[in-house]
């Protein structure tokens, strides 16, 4: 994982992050539970891992539905965004 803020992933990256939480593709249930975590301090989003495990009705709830809304929320509360590729 690139690091412990958002400001040092790329779009792409904490995309590829995202669909590994979706699918659970970790080897061992803490590492699956530590990237659960990380990705709600990641994001500061005040949904948390509600954004992925439980969305809002209609919601896009695809790792790049979930990256969007969190990229449009830090944006709109004035948080830094992802690195440039």
């Amino acid at each position: 994982m690139p690091g412990n803020k958002i400001s040092e992933f790329t779009e792409a990256e904490f995309t590829a992050f995202v669909s590994k939480i979706i699918a659970a593709d970790f080897p061992t249930d803490k590492e699956n539970d530590d990237a659960i975590y990380s990705f709600a301090q990641l994001t500061e989003h005040p949904a948390g891992w509600n954004l992925i495990f439980k969305p809002r009705v209609g919601a896009d709830s695809s790792a790049k539905g979930i990256v969007k809304t969190v990229k449009e929320w830090r944006t709109a509360n004035g948080k830094p965004g992802f690195k440039k590729a």
